[in-house]
């Protein structure tokens, strides 16, 4: 195997036009954080800075030759799935998984938008709990989609350790939907909360957020980071690329994942 010049992080994750989020999003991210990135599209979809208005999952097929034509050939050091959008493709990304079992997977559970858009079948929720978790090393869920794979449970917190036992390593519950007055970031793992996050509440609402964590996470990850050290370096960086956001339609804003090469903010990046 030839060994890179830097990390590689492959992802599995929808297109989305405006490149506030999804599979752009996820090479953004990851190049402005020293990796290189290799992009399976999951979905291609219908969307503006507002909302979803449709999606196609890809042939699943497809998807696993593509996979395997990028991990036969490169080294892989970590994996970062996105939308999956169908229970086809989630199994077609479970085959894959399954046969690179020391590649790490960072998985953000992405369901619907945040104005409920779909961006999955009905039957996918289940396909992801019993395929795809117990195959990841960190979950990135927000207060929504924990309790979208962990329904009747009572609290954020009991709906994480529940997925836990699903076989997910580790759960960085993500706090923006939250009513606090910061927004509050929790890692899990081994039946217990490892470390809690704070950042300040920023005014705006933002396409992508999840996914530049997500991405950023695995590029920490593939960079050899702990889950702990890897958590705050990929929340430091995306909390500054939402302070230094664009707003390019209509919508929500975009996060800056180059912020630090620009004159707004031309010191080196935090995180």
């Amino acid at each position: 195997m030839i060994k890179a010049s830097k990390p590689v992080v492959l992802c599995f994750s929808g297109l989305d036009p405006t490149g506030g989020a999804g599979i752009i999003a996820d090479v953004e991210a990851i190049s402005s954080n020293g990796c290189q990135a290799s992009a399976i599209v999951t979905a291609a979809t219908v969307q503006d800075s507002q909302d979803v208005m449709s999606f196609a999952p890809m042939p699943a097929d497809l998807i696993v030759e593509q996979a395997r034509a990028v991990l036969e050939d490169m080294p892989v050091s970590a994996i970062k799935i996105g939308m999956v959008g169908s229970s086809e493709v989630a199994q077609a990304i479970h085959s894959v998984l399954r046969d690179y079992p020391s590649i790490k997977v960072i998985y953000d559970p992405v369901f619907s938008t945040e104005k409920d858009g779909a961006l999955s079948t009905p039957d996918l929720v289940e396909t992801v709990k019993t395929m795809l978790l117990p195959l990841t090393t960190i979950l990135t869920p927000n207060l929504f989609e924990v309790h979208q794979l962990a329904p009747g449970s009572d609290t954020p917190t009991a709906a994480a350790m529940g997925l836990l036992e699903t076989g997910c390593d580790s759960i960085l519950l993500t706090g923006t939907h939250g009513k606090t007055a910061d927004v509050q970031h929790a890692l899990y793992s081994g039946h217990r909360e490892l470390k809690r996050f704070h950042y300040e509440r920023l005014p705006h609402k933002y396409h992508g957020s999840g996914c530049t964590l997500a991405a950023s996470l695995a590029a920490f990850t593939a960079l050899g980071q702990d889950p702990v050290s890897a958590s705050h370096q990929a929340l430091d960086y995306t909390q500054q690329t939402l302070v230094n956001a664009n707003r390019f339609g209509m919508g929500q804003h975009h996060p800056d994942r180059f912020y630090w090469m620009t004159s707004k903010n031309p010191s080196k990046k935090s995180a």
